[in-house]
């Protein structure tokens, strides 16, 4: 990799590959949504060390325009951007289509027009839905149950197409739950620890019987990184996850008991998906990953839970959490 853009650079992974990109020498471009305040999310708030070696792009990408001239130059594309939030597609979903389908067409189009060496285009274990066969490895059939989930299914559809069709070296992630620093609290183990840490009287959860298959920060930093060194991977879709499954409520019981313990558990309805839409099972294998690169998770649960934990009770950090009710 010479030079790199990531779209989504603002985000929660996104701020997390860009700030490890930097440290480790790489010229990087960081691609973000445009703001009226020229706010950059999360690379707001990272080194002075890193920002006056970082080259930000505001832009959209639904916007050709703005892609074009971010991706002048570069050799390698992370592409992160997207609408994550299930819930909320469940009420925007057009506005999934718009970003998630559309964007990720724009930004194939313009890595084909500049030559792109290396396209990394992010999916989301989502696109599989309930698991019919355990663990999940890439071969498994893509059911999705959320407007979210089909969204993703059709940009990795596209992405598939453009390597088929125009020989565009694409490599398509499919991350399992990942956790850690920076996430928002519409995610479930920030959601968790955010209610803890601001003294609630009762526990507010959906469903507690779905499992998640999660992964650190870090090592999924690491994940991209290394597929971003390896174009050969390209033309290919893979999985990463830990290989390891636990349920909300066994989650919920490790963060109370880390953090809480005399606080108890309660179901908000406002919280639980659309029976046919809820995901039960996620369990991820990444042989293929693994066995085509040098990565494995490093860091164990237990040890990323509380690296989490640790940034969250930081006040400092608090204060990007305004909202105390239920985040869509």
């Amino acid at each position: 990799m010479k030079k790199v853009l990531i779209t989504g650079a603002e985000g929660f992974i996104g701020s997390h590959l860009t700030e490890v990109l930097v440290q480790q020498g790489f010229d990087v471009k960081a691609f973000c949504l445009y703001t009226s305040t020229g706010t950059k999310g999360w690379l707001d708030t990272l080194p002075e060390t890193i920002l006056k070696n970082l080259e930000v792009n505001p832009g959209d990408i639904r916007d050709r325009n703005t892609l074009d001239r971010a991706m002048e130059d570069c050799d390698t594309v992370f592409h992160l951007a997207a609408h994550i939030s299930i819930p909320y597609s469940y009420i925007a979903p057009s506005s999934f289509i718009d970003t998630n389908v559309t964007g990720t067409l724009n930004i194939l189009q313009a890595a084909l027009d500049h030559k792109i060496e290396h396209l990394i285009v992010t999916s989301s274990s989502e696109v599989y839905g309930t698991a019919v066969q355990i663990p999940i490895n890439e071969e498994h059939k893509l059911q999705p149950q959320s407007p979210y989930a089909a969204s993703k299914v059709a940009a990795d559809a596209l992405a598939w197409s453009f390597f088929k069709s125009y020989q565009l070296p694409v490599t398509i992630l499919r991350p399992f739950n990942t956790f850690g620093p920076r996430q928002s609290t519409r995610a479930i183990i920030p959601s968790i620890i955010m209610q803890l840490l601001r003294g609630t009287q009762s526990l507010e959860l959906g469903s507690t019987t779905p499992t998640r298959d999660f992964t650190f920060i870090d090592d999924l930093v690491k994940a991209f990184i290394e597929t971003g060194k390896k174009p050969d991977l390209a033309g290919n879709v893979y999985n990463i996850s830990s290989g390891k499954e636990i349920s909300m409520r066994e989650l919920a019981h490790i963060l109370l008991n880390k953090i809480s313990p005399e606080i108890s558990l309660v179901t908000k309805e406002e919280r639980l998906r659309p029976s046919e839409s809820e995901v039960f099972r996620l369990l991820g294998d990444a042989t293929k990953f693994s066995e085509r690169t040098s990565w494995k998770p490093k860091i164990t649960f237990e040890e990323g839970i509380d690296k989490t934990i640790t940034w969250f009770s930081n006040k400092e950090n608090q204060k990007f959490y305004i909202s105390k009710g239920y985040q869509i």
